[in-house]
């Protein structure tokens, strides 16, 4: 069984097994940009028995990432992770959000009337919208060129001279964009009450609630590997390499 330690941060521990990104979510433990939380503390402030909680999480990481497919991005240096965040989650959340505004839109013209609280549900939707396609162009337009650059510069010489000075400067301007996304899946998963349709829920109302609660772990889940892996292991990059003068 593997060794889960109480006081290690619960980003590290999705680094380390990263199957427990969906323990987290079932529990509703903050890893991503509550990733720098102990174990211990998250379980607390969340009411959780700790002794429980670490013997289910120490039970779903015993078994072999082999065996269930998993794409081993928690060892993936920061080009492959550019590539792979790309691949994965922007294109997910390009294809998802589009589809999902006219998922919710349907719900609110059937459903509007006898349940308001679906309009509140669609403009808080509009706002995750309205946040995360400009990140999601700043990254790929922006960041992640730049981070490409940094990895392909000569490993033993200077590191190359970017508009914005050093890379943790865009990368503290993504850091605060991630909050406030973070802060909005939070509102939205209260006013859906945690994804649960309502007993008068048409098949369309189960299914978008269903695809809502997937784009937040899925996101939960980009923000973390952004937040908790990428971004700390370029800015250690960048630190190891001598500037070049300005």
């Amino acid at each position: 069984m593997a060794l889960i330690d109480e006081s290690t941060t619960v980003g590290s521990l999705v680094n380390l097994h990263p199957v427990l990104a969906g323990e987290f979510e079932r529990h509703g433990i903050d890893y991503c940009c509550g990733g720098g939380r102990t174990l211990a503390d998250a379980c607390a402030d969340l009411g959780l028995d700790l002794t429980a909680t670490l013997a289910e999480l120490a039970m779903v990481a015993a078994v072999p990432a082999e065996s269930r497919g998993d794409a081993d991005w928690s060892i993936m240096g920061p080009a492959g992770l550019v590539d792979h965040l790309e691949a994965t989650h922007h294109r997910y959340l390009w294809e998802e959000m589009p589809r999902l505004s006219t998922l919710i839109a349907k719900i609110v013209s059937v459903h509007g009337e006898r349940h308001p609280e679906l309009v509140t549900i669609s403009a808080c939707f509009g706002e995750v919208r309205a946040d995360l396609e400009p990140h999601l162009l700043r990254e790929e337009r922006v960041l992640f060129p730049m981070i490409r650059e940094l990895v392909s510069a000569p490993q033993h010489g200077q590191a190359p001279s970017f508009h914005c000075g050093s890379l943790r400067n865009p990368i503290s301007v993504m850091l605060g964009e991630h909050d406030a996304v973070g802060e909005l899946l939070a509102r939205l998963r209260q006013l859906t009450n945690g994804y649960r349709p309502p007993a008068d829920g048409c098949a369309s109302y189960v299914a978008c609630f269903g695809a809502l609660q997937a784009f937040e772990a899925d996101t939960h889940l980009h923000i973390h590997k952004e937040n908790n892996l990428l971004f700390p292991s370029v800015v250690d990059m960048e630190q190891e390499r001598p500037r070049t003068a300005q």
